[in-house]
């Protein structure tokens, strides 16, 4: 039997393992924290499911006035605090954790099911493949044990941690990375958020929505620099009008925190959330100082490929740090393959999913269809969200793709309109003379629910015709893809380029 060992337990991990067992192999996982990796216990599943009470409070705030809902209040109206519901984070909080670890137990239920192994504890990879054609992988338990297990091919599917700055270290209490934010018991007052990538942006819209005061410190002229610019403008936007303080061009190079006085010990009121009364300063690259009372580092991930003896196995590194591979998964060593968020290709739970798949289809000789980079649909949990698929406007505007665009706000669809929707747009890209959909951007509320219709477009060559003719409900937010498919097909007919 093909014997095949998997380090690491997350998305591209998993899923590999579901195919190899069911393909006949003998599948062996080796993880040290749970079945599901970062995405489920630390990162994806935690972070949309704060979003998700954070999207609650958002759409209440924004339009039950509009909406003519009436909030009976006996509060003298002068005493009344200005937002009309308030959010418990502790009990948020231990519902994030209890769906992690939930969704981490079933994931567990199901890859044992299958037939795999699950082995806690630490796998590296030794020497290089023998002559036999197998590999070695040693696997140190947490109490120091070791076992070492033989392998005809090895997934790496480590994933990755949070990059710290060596002058902002968390500290779990004050100064926190995102996999430390859930053990917080009280909503911090005034949160610094240090980045403004997908994580940033996420974490500095969902705070704001549950009532923090966010000031969100970017180095790049935009919020969501990678993003579409007509996508980023709007959630910027967005921000700004909710109250959100934003500082573009602004780097951050250290923070600490500064005691809440600086006589005698700290509060005996310290709890979790750190000291009563304490704050957070970060000093930016021009000098400035910013005060708050708790700071998120949101600067990026760094892979998980120390200590693993990659490099002796014959595994290429890039510089930083990621795993070389191709589009079928392989690494430059013979029986060794990698997915997820440790090749650094698109940090995204589907993708590493794909990839460890992927690279399972093609070592145990199954039918495989190379990753294609241009058919990933992602999406960026701000409200309102934005999702996209495809070429982007960065590649038409660089020449990459010849594209038509058109671009439809939702202010004008008559569902956006009874919802009480005011901000996004749906962003379709065609090929001229063809009309094929080669790309497209929603920014909505569900944003990542609109997208797939696009994404179906893409993947399977479709026009703009056919996408203009097939029917939508009416009022739908969907109406307005088929609007814009419309449009793209009347410019083509009357010549328009």
């Amino acid at each position: 039997m093909t014997r095949i060992v998997i380090i690491g337990g997350g998305p591209g991990g998993y899923e590999a393992a579901l195919v190899g067992a069911q393909l006949g192999a003998e599948v062996t996982v080796v993880d040290c924290d749970g079945l599901g990796g970062a995405s489920v216990l630390t990162d994806c599943v935690p972070s949309k499911t704060l979003i998700a009470t954070a999207e609650v409070m958002t759409t209440f705030d924004s339009s039950y006035e509009e909406l003519g809902i009436i909030v009976a209040d006996d509060t003298p109206h002068m005493e009344q605090a200005a937002r009309v519901v308030g959010v418990d984070l502790g009990k948020v909080n231990r519902r994030v954790k209890r769906l992690a670890l939930a969704q981490s137990h079933d994931i567990t239920a199901s890859v044992t099911r299958a037939g795999a192994r699950v082995m806690r504890g630490r796998g590296r990879l030794v020497g290089l493949q023998a002559a036999d054609g197998s590999r070695t992988v040693v696997v140190t338990a947490a109490d120091g044990t070791q076992e070492t297990l033989t392998a005809d091919a090895v997934l790496i599917a480590t994933g990755g941690h949070p990059r710290e700055i060596p002058d902002a270290l968390p500290d779990g209490e004050r100064i926190l990375n995102w996999t430390q934010v859930y053990d917080l018991d009280e909503l911090p007052e005034e949160l610094i958020v240090v980045g403004s990538g997908v994580t940033g942006a996420e974490f500095a819209g969902a705070y704001q929505a549950l009532g923090s005061r966010v000031t969100l410190v970017s180095s790049r002229d935009r919020v969501l620099p990678g993003e579409d610019p007509d996508a980023a403008a709007v959630l910027e936007d967005v921000f700004r009008r909710r109250g959100m303080n934003v500082m573009a061009r602004s780097r951050a190079l250290a923070a600490k925190v500064v005691p809440a006085t600086t006589e005698g010990p700290f509060s005996p009121k310290a709890g979790k959330e750190g000291r009563v009364g304490d704050r957070v300063e970060v000093t930016l690259a021009d000098g400035r100082v910013i005060s708050g009372s708790h700071c998120l580092m949101a600067v990026g991930a760094i892979p998980n490929t120390a200590g693993m003896g990659l490099e002796e196995a014959g595994v290429r590194l890039k510089e930083s740090g990621h795993i070389w591979t191709d589009r079928v998964s392989r690494t430059t060593a013979p029986g060794v393959y990698a997915a997820g968020d440790v090749t650094g290709i698109f940090a995204l739970a589907s993708v590493a999913a794909m990839q460890g798949r992927i690279a399972m289809y093609h070592f145990l000789g199954d039918a495989v269809t190379p990753l294609n980079l241009k058919t990933v649909s992602s999406n960026v949990f701000t409200d309102p969200e934005i999702a996209t698929v495809g070429y982007t406007q960065a590649d038409v505007d660089g020449g990459k793709i010849d594209a038509r665009v058109v671009k439809l706000p939702l202010l004008r669809n008559p569902r956006a309109k009874m919802q009480g929707i005011r901000d996004g747009f749906v962003k379709l890209f065609c090929r001229p003379g063809t009309g094929i959909v080669v790309g497209g951007c929603v920014v909505a509320p569900r944003a990542s629910e609109l997208i797939h219709p696009i994404s179906i477009a893409v993947d399977n060559n479709l026009t703009v015709e056919q996408i203009a003719n097939a029917f939508t409900v009416y009022p739908s937010l969907s109406g307005s893809i088929a609007e814009v498919a419309r449009q793209l097909h009347t410019r083509k007919n009357a010549g328009e380029v």
